[in-house]
């Protein structure tokens, strides 16, 4: 008996995912999610909102020149991802025009990926997924009001940092900036 072959993921399969969930094709497989809750988007958002102003507009004293964007549609090699927050040398951002701008023309340089995937799929990383040049990913849980640094030794992802609650954190990849945990989540 013959086994049928597995169709491969391709982007259209992408574009007909209902609005609220959150799709990505990794492996050549489509992975969903959904949108993020409540208490997700407003931890993210407070988080963006420490980081961003440093690493993208420098100020505060954070080393700025980034682009950083909130749930972009990322290429990583054949796998295509929605990370909650990808950034890139600004160096690397192309204008496409007056209204676009190109991030899959460059190579890809993540300053830190969030990727929700992981939860649907048991006993797999993401974290593989990153470009072999980034050594350090970081996992935000709100619900369980966390964050987790990993590295990258020996082709492992191994834990290089565990915050919870109301820790001050200053850790990879986000060195520049003490990020004060208290204030990411509501009450």
């Amino acid at each position: 008996m013959s086994v049928a072959a597995k169709k491969r993921a391709v982007y259209e399969d992408l574009c007909g995912l209902p609005e609220n969930v959150v799709g990505g094709i990794i492996d050549d497989e489509v992975l969903t999610a959904p949108r993020p809750s409540r208490v997700h988007a407003a931890a993210a958002s407070r988080m963006n909102g420490e980081i961003i102003p440093a690493y993208d507009f420098g100020r505060g004293g954070g080393p700025g020149g980034w682009v950083i964007l909130m749930e972009p549609e990322t290429a990583l090699g054949e796998n295509i991802v929605v990370p909650d927050r990808a950034g890139w040398k600004k160096e690397r951002v192309t204008s496409a025009g007056a209204t676009q701008l190109d991030f899959r023309g460059s190579p890809l340089d993540l300053r830190s990926a969030f990727f929700r995937h992981g939860r649907s799929r048991p006993g797999r990383q993401d974290a593989p997924l990153c470009p072999p040049r980034r050594e350090t990913l970081v996992a935000f849980r709100p619900d369980l009001r966390t964050l987790e640094v990993f590295v990258l030794e020996n082709d492992r992802w191994v834990v290089a940092g565990a915050f919870a609650q109301s820790a001050k954190v200053r850790a990879e990849p986000f060195m520049d900036l003490e990020l004060d945990l208290s204030v990411l989540w509501l009450s």
